[in-house]
């Protein structure tokens, strides 16, 4: 409570406003440990202050390590908490029994507070930019380094803006507080964003990259602006420079039907079409577009190198992405090893809260209502004790209309604590 003088309304409405605004922050019930529900997709959080490069589930964030600095990593897949095991030296107050470290979670550098790829560690007091997250590794990436928009300055931690997009959140600003344009591709242009590392991991992806649903940033040398590609070309000077580049490193199967572009002589003398064997050997996926090859084919696979000066190779996919995939024995292997590109992902959320956003009399009355009868009997005689002895020293403040004061208050429950301590 703050040392103004206040009604004894206001701190009625004040103390509704925590209650409501906590219901919002902490919806659910923290009292249980993930641990024994083993690998699953659910929010992780790293505890700066345990000094260990490990991650605790949401319950044990808020049961275990209170009290401890703690950044946020939001959603990783197949990941177990730590905090029950020997890894994390604090020890877990929901799950008693210590445990071995896990060997099945991955730990990237988000691990170590550090984000992008440009590795750079996040404050949310002054961290300026929005950040997407990737669905493949999980990382955050800023906007300025997806070659979106430009970096903004960085901010002063006191000196938060209005309206400046909130960097942790899956949200992705259309506009900027530092006056700067629009992103590239705004948030409605597209569903989930793939960084190059992990396009250039699986096959398939990268031979959508660039086409019609799958939208990169490039640019036509080093100093050309960056441009959405989407299908088509840019330009003579940068289409060329992939012309010769007409597919991706991975090898095509003699099976696989590949649809390309035909000249008007070839369309006079086309052959009849041959029926269709089988779906699966009927390849569907969209011709390779040569500038993203040609930006693929320039990392020579290693994805520890820096990105080309024409992109990086991240790809934007759009709404109804997984319908559009191929299913030829081709296409479908390379999906089939990252299950998410197939079908969405459950993420575990701990179960609702049932006391989340009840008043302080609706709480007493529940942890009354767990409490033997006796001791149930005495809790409620201590509360009307507290209550008529609180009413009968406010009436004199009502009569007269005086303003309610912290001191008075603060004075009150000394009084009352004194009277409840035993006599010597």
């Amino acid at each position: 409570m703050s040392s103004r003088t206040s009604s004894l309304n206001d701190l009625i409405a004040s103390q509704d406003e925590l209650l409501h605004a906590a219901a919002l922050a902490l919806p659910h019930e923290f009292s249980r440990c993930t641990f024994t529900m083993g690998p699953i997709r659910q929010a992780v959080y790293l505890c700066i202050t345990c000094a260990s490069p490990r991650g605790i589930c949401s319950s044990c964030s808020i049961a275990c390590h209170t009290d401890h600095e703690q950044v946020e990593l939001f959603p990783k897949r197949n990941f177990r908490c730590d905090c029950p095991t020997a890894a994390v030296p604090h020890a877990c107050t929901l799950h008693k029994n210590l445990e071995d470290e896990n060997v099945t979670n991955q730990y990237g550098q988000n691990f170590r507070a550090l984000f992008c790829r440009c590795s750079r560690p996040y404050d949310p007091e002054t961290e300026p930019e929005t950040m997407i997250q990737c669905l493949a590794c999980e990382d955050w990436f800023h906007e300025s380094c997806l070659n979106l928009r430009e970096q903004p300055p960085p901010r002063a931690a006191s000196l938060d803006p209005p309206d400046t997009p909130v960097a942790h959140d899956d949200g992705r600003s259309d506009a900027s507080s530092y006056g700067l344009p629009p992103p590239l591709i705004s948030a409605d242009d597209y569903d989930v964003f793939v960084c190059y590392a992990c396009v250039g991991k699986i096959g398939t992806l990268r031979r959508y990259a660039g086409t019609e649903g799958a939208i990169m940033v490039v640019r036509d040398g080093e100093q050309g602006p960056w441009q959405r590609l989407e299908g088509g070309s840019l330009g003579a000077s940068l289409e060329s420079a992939g012309n010769s580049l007409v597919d991706v490193d991975d090898p095509q199967p003699s099976t696989i039907k590949r649809p390309r572009s035909r000249s008007s002589s070839q369309d006079n003398e086309r052959k009849p079409k041959r029926p269709r064997t089988s779906a699966s050997l009927t390849c569907l996926a969209p011709a390779v577009n040569p500038i993203a090859a040609a930006i693929f084919n320039s990392q020579s696979c290693d994805l520890k190198a820096s990105p080309s000066s024409q992109g990086a190779g991240d790809v934007f996919l759009t709404k109804g992405w997984r319908k559009r995939w191929c299913g030829c024995d081709y296409c479908l292997p390379s999906l089939q090893a990252h299950p998410y590109l197939l079908d969405e992902e459950d993420t575990y959320e701990p179960p609702e809260d049932p006391d989340s956003g009840l008043s302080l009399e609706e709480l007493g009355m529940r942890a009354l209502q767990r409490l033997p009868r006796d001791r149930a009997i005495d809790g409620i005689r201590a509360f009307n004790d507290m209550r008529d002895g609180l009413l009968e020293y406010l009436r004199p403040f009502a009569q007269e209309g005086k303003i309610v004061e912290e001191a008075d208050v603060n004075k009150f429950f000394e009084v009352f604590n004194e009277k409840k301590r035993p006599q010597n």
